[in-house]
């Protein structure tokens, strides 16, 4: 249906008869003489009807309106002086219609594609029109680039592209699962999965080596910027590694991905940061490290201090801790108020901040007046507090205060637009993770990553004497400005070593029977040692491309609420379809909401 894309005409086309189809851009009406700015997914050409050459031709021009889809056939010609546009590539040329096809009109739109557009509810009913505007397209095109060049790289270093079922059993991921009820097996579910994470080590068990996935999984748990019910991984499984060769292959894989989607180059290394570095620093397991505001403990500062906040919390083996947000004294109540609400939803027991603000000379806090002199200068010179800034504490036990000031120190960079227009990728490794945390509501160890990630071999004394708290993970995490871009461990493939780790999570031999016992068998005939990471691909591509979110980067994302408001999913299902599903619902809907079935 045409002879070139919109974006292909160029001076070395002149005197040629051309035919392209697209949609209206624009149209524009010059004495009488129309001009189209022709569109595909490629760019536009300018297409100019004249009345005096065909008058029939320039009158049916006269009713295109934009977004309908035409095509046009004419002769390319060269834009007389001054009538060139230099932003497109097809600036210096345009197409003189011989021939004109509407192919289809369209309706009045219901929003400009060439606005932003700021309600998410309109954009997400009309995804295909939001999909037009050119940020979207080249997002998606941008995606397409960089999963294909991960491919290349996965391909070539030996790896096999392998399917894994997406209907399959619940898996111990930590969040909910999405359940489909069986037909031809009542009572029974499937799950969808949350990761591949027994099928690729399975695959490990098989004898494959090397396994690849643009693998599809699917959480349901609360929605945020950069988490979605259904997302996308890059899932790679190896035998016979350790946890460098799969940091050498990640490192090589992001470095061949962003080399096609921004044509830059990045590390061939990453910096390295264990676990207890980055949550003692910076407050994170995943630090933004573009901007400094590092967390300074003032256990130094104030070891003979008579305040009696200070004293009793450190008396009780707990810590003292600061930022200092440098430049940010002139905090707004507002900016204040939203520092406190963060601080709060990050555990602070207290309703407010403790601060110090050097301002106008002076230093300003409710809690100056408690120091000595000895421990102001302490902390003027260990914090390098000058004019202009202000400084944030935080007392209690060095997990919490390192989650709240981690959290505080992210909001006050988002205020100071520290990483504003920043275009620096700063990479970074996360290793010695903890095998275990303690689940304070129930009372149980729960895995930090998963059940099957392997613990450090130095740690295993502490494994076996009961001192979970202490022992770390041969466990990974990759990330990127404050984002992590995926994590991964060198897993367990023994069969002794993986019950124990079932039994000190609390699965009992029942239980690991009938929810692990296909992988413990497994293991039983010559596992071979193995590992691997996944990457969150939208995450990846939402970075690239520049976006806050990773709906900008997926084709047909969910809102907030978890809903697809084009397709009107998800909805109420007909008590017949459910019937066949053995599946009764007690939930009331609204007599407004009908049933599909």
């Amino acid at each position: 249906m045409r002879t070139h894309h919109c974006n292909e005409i160029r001076e070395s086309h002149i005197g040629e008869t051309v035919t392209l189809i697209g949609w209206v851009n624009s149209a524009r009406d010059h004495g009488g003489v129309i001009f189209i700015d022709l569109r595909d997914r490629e760019g536009l050409t300018q297409c100019v009807f004249h009345p005096d050459q065909n008058p029939e031709l320039a009158a049916l021009s006269h009713t295109l309106r934009e977004e309908d889809v035409v095509q046009v056939t004419g002769v390319v010609s060269k834009r007389l002086e001054g009538t060139t546009n230099d932003r497109i590539g097809t600036g210096t040329v345009e197409v003189v219609a011989s021939g004109l096809n509407i192919v289809n009109k369209a309706d009045v739109l219901p929003f400009q594609l060439d606005k932003d557009l700021s309600n998410e509810d309109i954009r997400m009913k009309y995804r295909y029109l939001d999909l037009r505007r050119p940020r979207m397209s080249k997002n998606i095109r941008q995606r397409s680039i960089i999963t294909s060049a991960a491919r290349r790289f996965l391909d070539e270093s030996g790896f096999f592209e392998i399917e894994t079922p997406i209907l399959s059993n619940p898996t111990p991921e930590g969040a909910r699962d999405f359940l489909v009820p069986s037909r031809l097996n009542p009572g029974r579910f499937y799950a969808l999965p949350q990761a591949p994470q027994q099928y690729k080590q399975l695959m490990m068990v098989a004898g494959l080596e090397k396994y690849y996935q643009i693998a599809r999984c699917f959480r349901d748990e609360d929605l945020r910027a950069d988490r979605q019910p259904e997302f996308t991984q890059i899932d790679i499984e190896a035998s016979f590694v350790g946890q460098e060769d799969i940091i050498r292959l990640v490192e090589g894989l992001l470095a061949s991905m962003f080399k096609a989607g921004l044509g830059i180059g990045i590390p061939q290394s990453f910096p390295r940061m264990t676990y207890a570095d980055a949550m003692d620093i910076y407050g994170s397991d995943k630090p933004d490290t573009r901007y400094e505001m590092k967390i300074t403990d003032l256990g130094d500062v104030f070891a003979a201090t008579e305040f009696k906040i200070f004293r009793s919390t450190l008396d009780q083996g707990g810590v003292v801790r600061a930022i200092n947000a440098k430049g940010f004294a002139g905090v707004t109540t507002g900016q204040m108020n939203r520092l406190n609400e963060i601080a709060i939803q990050a555990g602070l027991p207290v309703k407010t901040l403790a601060f110090i603000k050097c301002e106008g000379g002076e230093y300003k806090s409710p809690l100056w007046k408690f120091f000595t002199d000895a421990e102001k200068d302490a902390l003027v010179a260990k914090l390098a507090i000058a004019e202009g800034d202000i400084v944030f504490f935080v007392a209690g036990s060095r997990e919490s205060v390192s989650t709240i000031l981690g959290r505080v120190r992210c909001e006050c960079a988002e205020m100071l637009e520290l990483t504003k227009n920043s275009d620096a990728y700063n990479f970074l490794w996360v290793v010695d993770f903890p095998l275990l945390a303690l689940d304070e509501e129930s009372g149980h160890w729960a895995a930090v990553h998963h059940p099957f990630t392997r613990p450090n071999a130095d740690d295993a004394d502490k494994l076996a004497a009961g001192d979970f708290a202490n022992v770390r993970a041969v466990a990974y995490d990759v990330v990127l400005n404050g984002y992590e871009l995926g994590g991964g461990s060198i897993r367990i493939h023994e069969k002794d070593l993986q019950a124990k780790m079932f039994e000190v999570l609390g699965v009992g031999p029942e239980e690991q029977e009938v929810k692990f016992g296909h992988i413990l068998d497994a293991f039983r005939f010559g596992a071979p040692p193995h590992g691997g990471l996944a990457l969150g691909l939208d995450r990846i591509a939402m970075l690239m491309a520049g976006e806050d979110s990773i709906r900008e980067v997926i084709a047909f994302p969910k809102n907030n609420k978890g809903a697809d408001l084009m397709a009107h999913s998800p909805c109420q299902i007909d008590f017949k379809q459910l019937r066949e599903v053995y599946v009764q619902s007690t939930w009331k809907y609204p007599k407004a909401e009908k049933p599909v079935g």
